[in-house]
């Protein structure tokens, strides 16, 4: 599939955004250890979701396919940095409580482990479960790899899995050692070069 329509969303599509994304992750190693209720886990993820999607929506860039099957979280890291979430604490207590804690353990994780040079940061990249394998995820990246090779920006993600870290490899990202959430999961930090 090369010939994807890809748009920019708005705040309207922040919560759809959110449970796309929920829905998409609830099967990986580190959703499971964040939230081991299964019955619970896609609710309180799509929760945790929209306050990131929220923030994005304001600092960062949110595309989807045209036909809303997949989406891309990024969040510019050049220049002045973004506010942090408002009530981010308040909100994700209230998102995840019983498991706020694992929560904010991935969230230090993630920064200590996140580069300082000036880059876009690919929060999340999901698509629905049904539509993987389509090319629908290499046409979100392509797109958003054009504006950044364009510029001359670099990409930083975590990949949370060898199949999205191979996906990502693909485009053009290295991956550093991985680090892992207490029980092991990995992610796998990626940096991708501006080609041209």
């Amino acid at each position: 599939m090369s010939d994807v329509p890809i748009e920019r969303l708005g705040p309207a599509e922040t919560r759809w955004v959110a449970e796309r994304i929920a829905r998409t992750f609830r099967l990986l190693a580190v959703t499971r250890w964040l939230v081991p209720d299964e019955a619970k886990r896609e609710a309180v993820l799509a929760d945790n979701f929209e306050i990131l999607v929220d923030h994005a929506m304001r600092h960062g860039i949110v595309h989807g396919t045209a036909d809303r099957a997949g989406v891309a979280v990024w969040f510019p890291q050049t220049g002045e940095p973004a506010p942090p979430p408002a009530d981010y604490d308040a909100r994700l207590a209230a998102a995840c409580g019983e498991w706020t804690p694992r929560f904010q353990h991935l969230d230090k994780l993630l920064e200590a482990h996140h580069p300082h040079a000036d880059h876009h940061h690919l929060a999340f990249l999901a698509v629905a479960p049904e539509r993987q394998g389509r090319g629908l995820g290499n046409a979100l990246l392509r797109h958003h790899h054009g504006l950044l090779d364009a510029e001359g920006v670099p990409a930083y993600l975590e990949a949370s899995s060898e199949r999205s870290r191979d996906l990502y490899a693909r485009h053009g990202y290295r991956a550093a050692e991985p680090f892992r959430v207490p029980d092991g999961a990995p992610f796998y930090p990626m940096w991708r070069d501006p080609l041209g």
